[in-house]
């Protein structure tokens, strides 16, 4: 990842026991935006939180390749773009544009998925996929901020 691009990805997975009641307002408190680690940025700052655990967030840093995320330098602009997984069920009749940063911005994109389990045996699992992408220096607490730009891009899910 090149190093005026910073990424956090913050992952949120659930099933129906948390949509609704407490279990729900759990999960609607749970963070979008981190801190990042300290010291030098590579790679992926990946934050993951579940249901099983009253989403306690856990972060791992990942390899860039690992996120579905396109990323495009054009122009003095980065162009951003996350790919809809292949998998899951959604709809969606139309998809934003890709956001164009200019060095000092950021976006933040929300995305969400569901999904069934093989078979449909287990019933739905749900997913909340938090893209916060910066471009420029920045500082460990620049998610916590307000984005530049924000695109909601969560669709209804039954």
């Amino acid at each position: 990842m090149h190093d005026q691009i910073t990424v956090q990805w913050v992952h949120t997975v659930w099933t129906k026991e948390s949509r609704g009641g407490a279990a729900a307002a759990r999960r609607n408190a749970a963070p979008v935006g981190f801190p990042l680690p300290a010291g030098p940025r590579s790679g992926v700052h990946v934050v993951r939180m579940h249901e099983d655990d009253g989403f306690t967030p856990y972060d791992t840093v990942q390899e860039a390749r690992t996120v579905d995320l396109r990323i495009d330098a054009e122009g003095g602009r980065l162009r951003v773009l996350p790919k809809l997984p292949g998998i899951g069920l959604y709809t969606r009749r139309r998809r934003p544009p890709a956001v164009r940063l200019a060095p000092g911005q950021w976006v933040r994109w929300h995305l969400n998925h569901r999904f069934s389990s093989a078979l449909g045996i287990r019933g739905w699992t749900y997913w909340l996929d938090t893209y916060n992408v910066a471009y420029g220096p920045v500082t460990e607490d620049v998610f916590l901020s307000a984005p530049t730009v924000l695109v909601d891009e969560r669709a209804w899910l039954r």
